[in-house]
């Protein structure tokens, strides 16, 4: 009975998108963009609303090949442009940065952003403006960022330590342990990020209040990235949203709530500890943004509480999603190409040897390490998709009438393969290309055949910071252990739907030491 309801609704809003269609395109006096029918393409709501077999960014792949680098998309009122070429990228994030720079308000970030506080996913205001500010200033400075990255590191250490220790007491008779690379990987960094935000971390293994914490904190992060990307019916259609269609929007809801609970925990953890010394102690994010907002609380237009959790909440959401699945795809990677992997490792044993640990210093000579994390991020952008950006005004974008009000996407998954910049086989991992052909091509944004970070005002702020950890994540795994899979099969490479290009699938693999145990 649901499913049947549920179909007639669909039937009804199809239909209502040709009529809505027809009306728009024979109406408009303006050179638009080549238009893929919006109606056939319903089940790119939700990302997944509707059972879907590949995720959007490859749909959206392969609409382009149809309708070329640039088109539009129409999802119930919402006109959507869907840029995949390096030339128009470099057009909207220069001469029309400003013009794209606002956001859409969607029902996920509205739900799950604190109703558009927090600020990566605010409209262009004031606002966001004053918060990139602080954030850059006070939260990312050099001095800070160098803090931060020394925590970092301390965590790094410490992780690969605990692994040691679970291989010692673990391994089987031919002295492999079976790990699960993926939740190690995302737990690390969790644990990580945590540290550096909130001064918190999971412990290693242990239980108590902490560890439940800490897990509660996990799942709900989880389902804010498989929630927050979603495209419901009412983004579409907003006079649909009391209809709530699967009941998306009660789950954001839900996850918002879980979210803020914890956040707000820290906070009035943080406030009591604010003034009892703790002399010597690293200042985290959130001790840096009370001191940060103190007495000027006026100058926000939002409240100060919901500033503060927003922000901090985000920089973990931030790091989450773009360094565990970056790692995760850089180990499947070196997996499937076991001859780059074996090349990582000699670089290591050339430049740091076998007798110490890898330091921040070192990364510096472990150029081949650089360009594998590097072609990682080429092939398996963390946000295929990246941040979704709103026309401002009307605009002129190659050739086309670009109408107020429209939404952007930049297919970066499909920008980085594009055989007119990567000519040497786009789709083979070949770190070697940043070390030759592409060797002056970096990620910070202004190289916009590669920007996984993105670009312009709204490129991540953080991915300095985070490029720093990815680096000193993987090298640490790759100096310290050696990875084999299950009888040496393939890694599934599968890719999973949603705001964050999650790997389907576990990454299970046998780990063995490669160094003296006293230097674990």
């Amino acid at each position: 009975m649901e499913a049947t309801y549920a179909s007639a609704i669909y039937g009804a809003v199809a239909l209502f998108l040709l009529f809505y269609y027809y009306l728009l395109t024979k109406s408009s006096k303006h050179k638009l963009p080549p238009e893929a029918p919006g109606a056939r393409h319903l089940h790119l709501m939700a990302g997944g609303a509707t059972s879907s077999a590949k995720p959007p960014h490859i749909i959206l792949g392969a609409l382009s090949d149809q309708h070329g680098p640039i088109f539009t998309l129409r999802l119930g009122v919402r006109r959507i442009l869907l840029v995949s070429s390096s030339r128009i990228a470099k057009e909207l994030f220069t001469s029309s940065d400003l013009a794209i720079s606002s956001r859409p308000k969607t029902r996920g970030i509205k739900h799950l952003g604190y109703d558009f506080v927090m600020f990566a996913f605010s409209p262009y205001s004031a606002y966001w403006r004053h918060m990139r500010k602080l954030v850059t200033v006070e939260l990312l400075s050099s001095h800070r960022a160098e803090l931060f990255s020394s925590v970092g590191m301390e965590e790094v250490k410490q992780s690969v330590k605990e692994l040691h220790a679970v291989w010692e007491g673990k391994k089987d008779g031919s002295g492999q342990l079976l790990v699960d690379m993926r939740n190690w990987l995302a737990d690390m960094n969790l644990n990580t990020i945590l540290r550096q935000v909130v001064g918190k971390r999971l412990c290693g293994g242990g239980g108590g209040d902490d560890a439940e914490e800490m897990r509660q904190c996990r799942d709900a992060i989880w389902d804010f990235f498989h929630l927050v990307g979603l495209f419901v019916p009412a983004d579409a259609l907003p006079w649909l949203g009391w209809l709530d269609l699967g009941g998306y929007e009660k789950k954001m809801k839900e996850t918002a709530k879980k979210l803020e609970g914890i956040m707000g925990g820290w906070l009035e953890e943080h406030r009591r500890k604010e003034y009892s010394g703790g002399e010597g102690k690293v200042e985290d994010f959130m001790d840096v943004i009370l001191s940060a907002v103190r007495g000027s609380e006026g100058e926000y237009e939002h409240d100060v509480d919901t500033v503060i959790k927003s922000t901090c909440q985000l920089m973990i959401l931030g790091a989450t999603d773009t360094f565990a699945v970056t790692l995760t795809w850089a180990l499947s990677l070196l997996l499937n190409n076991r001859h780059v992997l074996t090349k990582a490792q000699e670089e290591l044993d050339k430049h740091v040897g076998r007798h110490k640990g890898v330091n921040k210093s070192d990364i510096c000579n472990l150029v081949y390490l650089q360009a594998i994390v590097k072609e990682t991020l080429r092939l398996y952008p963390a946000a295929p998709l990246g941040g979704p950006r709103e026309f401002r005004e009307d605009c002129n974008i190659a050739g086309y009438h670009i109408p107020k009000g429209t939404w952007l996407m930049v297919n970066v998954w499909k920008l980085h393969r594009d055989p007119q910049v990567w000519q040497d086989n786009p789709l083979d991992f070949k770190p070697e290309r940043f070390l030759t052909t592409h060797k002056n091509m970096d990620i910070n944004g202004q190289d916009f055949e590669l920007m996984p970070f993105g670009g312009g005002r709204r490129i991540c702020p953080g991915l300095n910071l985070g490029m720093q950890t990815i680096n000193m994540v993987l090298a640490n795994l790759l100096q310290a252990f050696e990875f084999v899979t299950i009888n040496n099969e393939a890694v599934d490479m599968t890719e999973s739907a949603g705001l964050t290009n999650l790997k389907a699938t576990p990454l299970e693999i046998l780990i063995t030491p490669r160094l003296p145990p006293n230097l674990y």
